[in-house]
């Protein structure tokens, strides 16, 4: 699986440090972007209990010790939602700074996966198109929502 790029850091509702100089552990966290053979893409309400709760994002999360990106998203995506995901193509990677946290998201595309959805967190979910219609979308799925249109229009 090849590396994809970074991108410039997100800085979100005055994320960062809280001093100058001060280096926050970055969180490595597998996000799957599940595209539907008619484009629709998968997106996912943050569980209750978690920061930004409610808020719609593409499901995935954080590495475990050892893991793989892609290990990480097989194993996040058959714990969160039920399915056992098809090939996994590395896309795009994000930096995020939001208050809590400072997460490197490792954006990847699913086409194939096997199983029904099952929302195992109590979260919801909605096959989308752009423009989506469900809201709060979580900042760092905004950039996302926009690498989706431009490839639309490429």
């Amino acid at each position: 699986m090849a590396r994809a790029p970074d991108c410039e850091t997100l800085v979100v509702d005055g994320g960062g440090p809280a001093s100058e100089g001060e280096r926050r552990p970055v969180t490595e966290v597998a996000v799957g972007v599940l595209i539907a053979p008619d484009g629709r893409f998968l997106l996912t309400s943050r569980p209750e209990g978690k920061a930004y709760a409610g808020y719609w994002e593409f499901p995935g999360g954080k590495l475990e010790a050892g893991e793989t990106i892609e290990q990480a998203l097989r194993r996040e995506l058959q714990e969160e939602i039920g399915v056992t995901i098809g090939p996994v193509h590395l896309w795009r990677n994000s930096l995020v700074d939001y208050p809590h946290a400072l997460v490197r998201l490792h954006f990847c595309k699913v086409f194939s996966w096997e199983g029904a959805l099952q929302m195992r967190e109590g979260q919801r979910y909605g096959w989308e198109h752009l423009p989506v219609n469900c809201e709060p979308v979580l900042p760092g799925t905004v950039p996302v929502l926009a690498w989706l249109r431009d490839e639309i229009k490429g």
